[in-house]
């Protein structure tokens, strides 16, 4: 590879629309990285946690010592914990009351969870549609510059009699290099989106499974 045609070189000479669209597509690669490597993490954390919970709870017999640990520590509670912290409070709260009604009870503390688990979706969700948007947007933002720096190479020839290869390469590499980077930044945009949504998406089912089921030893409460 000649000096001229080094990929540092093709970088520093393009044109400012073509250096623009690159420097879009490194900031976003660079803060969708970080995002993956942070939500890689998150998830993980979200999953062992699930995993302690239930193995926990289910070895127990008793519920209220479990909810009182939980509500001692309410700021550093999430995922299962947060279900299950919000259904005991509503179903204990509901079911003081005088003449509380089984069936009442039961939509309260179900109520309950189901809102908690609306806030757990969406802490599991930040940063997917950002990732999204980049897999989604980065290739076009790269073709734009493709498209200004082969129209750059085309204009040149214009203004000379005999033209040659050498002449439009440098604008055709540095256009397809922003092609390329366009595609480096969507790619693993991409995996990590469907890959992360398909853990949110079975984290947000054990959720579901585990609202059923503590419903039904509530149910069992509440009507005995």
């Amino acid at each position: 590879m000649t000096p001229d045609m080094s990929f540092f070189h093709l970088i520093t000479n393009a044109s400012f629309p073509v250096q623009a669209v690159m420097l879009m597509l490194v900031v976003a690669s660079v803060m969708s990285w970080t995002m993956i490597f942070k939500k890689r993490v998150w998830l993980n954390r979200a999953k062992r946690a699930a995993d302690t919970f239930e193995e926990h709870f289910w070895s127990l017999d008793e519920l209220t010592p479990l909810y009182q640990q939980i509500n001692e520590r309410r700021a550093e509670a999430s995922g299962m914990e947060l279900l299950f912290e919000a259904g005991f409070r509503e179903f204990v709260r509901l079911q003081n009351n005088r003449g509380a009604v089984p069936d009442v009870v039961m939509e309260g503390a179900q109520r309950a969870m189901r809102v908690a688990l609306n806030k757990e979706v969406e802490e599991l969700e930040v940063h997917l549609s950002f990732l999204a948007s980049v897999g989604s947007t980065s290739p076009y933002v790269g073709l734009f510059g493709t498209v200004w720096g082969i129209m750059n190479s085309f204009r040149a020839l214009g203004n000379v009699q005999q033209a040659s290869i050498s002449m439009v390469a440098p604008g055709i590499a540095e256009a397809l290099i922003a092609t390329a980077m366009g595609l480096f930044a969507a790619i693993p945009a991409v995996i990590a989106y469907n890959r992360f949504s398909n853990d949110v998406e079975r984290l947000v089912n054990r959720y579901d499974t585990f609202i059923e089921e503590f419903s039904a030893i509530l149910h069992h409460q509440a009507h005995s």
